[in-house]
């Protein structure tokens, strides 16, 4: 609850404004400066010059190391990234589970016999191609692919071994079940 105002206690009274009265008092002296000389400006202009490019340079400088500070992650710095070569543009793309274009030269792996998309004997072979072709894209962008020797197979193809980190692609994919052996005569369907 808040106090009412009682008129009854005497207010303040107020005296009027020296001011108003003697106008002389708002007038202050002015302090005279001295002008500068020619070479003090001059210096002072490249002060100012030299402290904006450093200020520039510090900016530039610490927009650089944000941008470039990769957050400690561990591995290439230029690992090739493989897309669907169905939707991508770039030289470095996976055709379907046992073929890609690396550098945008075709390359069939070696060691290993995956389903087909196109040419597929039926639909659960079609399905298990783009299954294998997607677990292929992601075992190729878990490193740096290097690319092997070519190899005459049994089925009189020439292909080549590739490896991501060391690790054989071939390899890989029978151990996911999304490929199998050279010399597998099992079908798809």
């Amino acid at each position: 609850m808040s106090k009412q105002w009682n008129p009854r206690k005497p207010t303040v009274e107020l005296r009027p404004s020296r001011i108003r009265r003697d106008p002389r008092l708002i007038q202050r002296e002015e302090k005279k400066v001295a002008p500068m000389s020619t070479e003090q400006e001059i210096w002072l202009g490249m002060t100012g010059v030299v402290l904006f490019a450093m200020a520039i340079a510090l900016v530039t400088a610490g927009f650089s190391m944000v941008t470039a500070y990769d957050g400690g992650a561990a591995g290439p710095k230029n690992v090739a990234r493989f897309g669907q070569c169905y939707n991508s543009d770039i030289s470095d793309c996976v055709i379907d589970g046992d073929t890609v274009y690396v550098g945008g030269t075709k390359v069939q792996i070696a060691g290993m016999n995956a389903p087909r998309i196109q040419g597929a004997q039926c639909e659960v072979e079609r399905s298990r191609g783009i299954d294998s072709t997607i677990w292929l894209a992601e075992i190729l962008n878990r490193g740096t692919v290097t690319l092997g020797a070519a190899v005459h197979e049994a089925d009189g193809r020439l292909r080549r071994k590739v490896e991501v980190d060391g690790e054989d692609v071939a390899a890989a994919m029978i151990a996911a079940g999304a490929a199998r052996g050279p010399g597998s005569e099992a079908r798809w369907c």
